[in-house]
């Protein structure tokens, strides 16, 4: 398979798999952190209608969703890639804090929490993911 069809299906699945792993921490999050008495989470109107009520502890889990999200995604898809696995794993991580800006233009969220997740969510677990990744590819390399 040539590398550029081999990066470009990593990417793809990459970006899935990131997906996945973040609507899934999203879905079971009010089991974990129970939301704030009288709010209804399960629509857009909800949560933003809830966010005043909040408390930190409510955002816990939307930013372990974006880090482990996007650090899953970044790590599949550059062990998947055959070059560039770093850039492969920024890209994905560039994806998925695009959407977090998407989310908060449709979201407001308080500021300490927006700054938080676009600095410490997306770029550095997708930095760490392509780390691990060319680690792994070193220790193969001199074994």
């Amino acid at each position: 398979m040539k590398p550029v069809v081999k990066n470009f299906i990593a990417v793809i699945i990459g970006v899935f798999a990131g997906g996945v792993v973040n609507m899934s921490l999203i879905m079971i999050s009010d089991r974990i952190i129970p939301p704030p008495d009288g709010s209804n989470l399960l629509t857009m109107e909800g949560l933003k209608a809830s966010m005043h009520l909040m408390e930190p502890r409510h955002f816990i889990m939307p930013f372990l969703a974006h880090a482990l999200g996007t650090f899953a995604g970044a790590l599949i898809a550059a062990i998947i890639a055959d070059k560039h696995n770093m850039r492969i794993a920024l890209g994905i991580s560039v994806w998925f804090m695009i959407g977090g800006l998407i989310n908060i233009i449709m979201l407001p969220s308080p500021i300490w929490f927006t700054l938080l997740d676009l600095s410490g969510a997306y770029l550095p677990f997708g930095f760490l993911a392509g780390k691990l990744v060319q680690l792994r590819m070193k220790q193969k390399e001199t074994h």
